[in-house]
C-alpha cells in the first residue's frame, strides 16, 4: 500500500517507534528524530529519514523542511516544555496535523490550549493503533477475521451524509456490509436502510480489505 503522506516523529522511545514503524512499514514516508544521537544510530536504517536534532530549534525544523509534512506526531520523553515547544513550532511553520503523547489531563489540555490537533494519553492508546488510524484515514481497525476480512469502524464520509442506506446500497456498491450504527453514544445493531445518515454517525462494517480500500 502506497500512503501519499509525509509523517514525521519526534522521539524514538518505546511509543515513538511503535508509531514510525507501523507507517513505514505501510508505504509512508517518515521522518524520524530524536535527540539522543545513540538512539539515532540505532535505528538510522529503518526510515527513509532518520536524524539526530533539537525539534525545540526554529532552524532545525526549517532545515528538516517541517512545513512540507503533513503530519508531525510529538512523543518525546525529555519532558513537557520541550514537547509545548515543538508544537507551537510546528503550528507556526504551518504543520496541517500535530499529535501529540502526553502524561495526564492536564498536559492534555496545555497541548491543546498551544494548538495541537490531537492529544494521545498512551496507556489509552498505542503507537501502533495511532499509526493504523493515521493510515486508515479515520479508519479504526476493531477486529481482523482472517487475512482478507476485516471489522471496521468508521465516521460517515461527506459523501454519503444525507443519504440513506439503502440510497448507498453499499453491499453492492462498494461490498460493505454494516452491522451497527453509533450516534450520540447509542448502538443499532439492525440497521434501519431508512435511515439518514450524517458526519457525526459512526459505522461499523464487516469487509474484504480491498473493499475497504476503495473507499479510502
Amino acid at each position: 500500500m502506497s500512503i501519499n503522506k509525509t509523517y514525521a516523529v519526534f522521539g524514538l522511545g518505546r511509543y515513538g517507534l511503535a508509531v514510525a514503524k507501523e507507517l513505514c512499514s505501510n508505504g509512508a514516508h517518515v521522518i524520524a528524530v530524536d535527540v539522543n544521537e545513540k538512539i539515532v544510530e540505532d535505528h538510522v536504517g529503518e526510515f527513509p529519514v532518520c536524524k539526530c536534532a533539537d525539534v525545540t530549534d526554529p532552524e532545525v525544523l526549517e532545515r528538516l523542511d517541517i512545513a512540507s509534512v503533513d503530519t508531525v506526531i510529538i512523543a518525546m520523553a525529555s519532558g513537557l516544555e520541550a514537547s509545548v515547544m515543538a508544537t507551537m513550532l510546528c503550528k507556526e511553520a504551518g504543520v496541517g496535523e500535530v499529535i501529540v503523547k502526553c502524561a495526564n489531563e492536564l498536559h492534555e489540555r496545555i497541548f491543546l490550549s498551544v494548538g495541537a490537533d490531537r492529544v494521545i494519553l498512551p496507556e489509552i492508546e498505542s503507537g501502533k493503533r495511532l499509526a493504523k488510524d493515521l493510515l486508515s484515514s479515520g479508519f479504526i481497525d476493531i477486529a481482523a477475521i482472517s487475512d482478507d476480512i476485516s471489522i471496521i469502524e468508521i465516521l460517515v464520509p461527506k459523501k454519503w451524509a444525507g443519504k440513506s442506506l439503502r440510497e448507498l446500497d453499499l453491499r453492492k456498491n462498494f461490498g460493505l456490509n454494516v452491522i451497527a450504527l453509533i450516534k450520540n453514544e447509542k448502538t443499532e445493531l439492525i440497521a434501519n436502510p431508512d435511515t439518514v445518515l450524517d458526519c457525526d454517525t459512526k459505522l461499523i462494517i464487516i469487509a474484504n480489505k480491498s473493499d475497504i480500500e476503495r473507499i479510502k
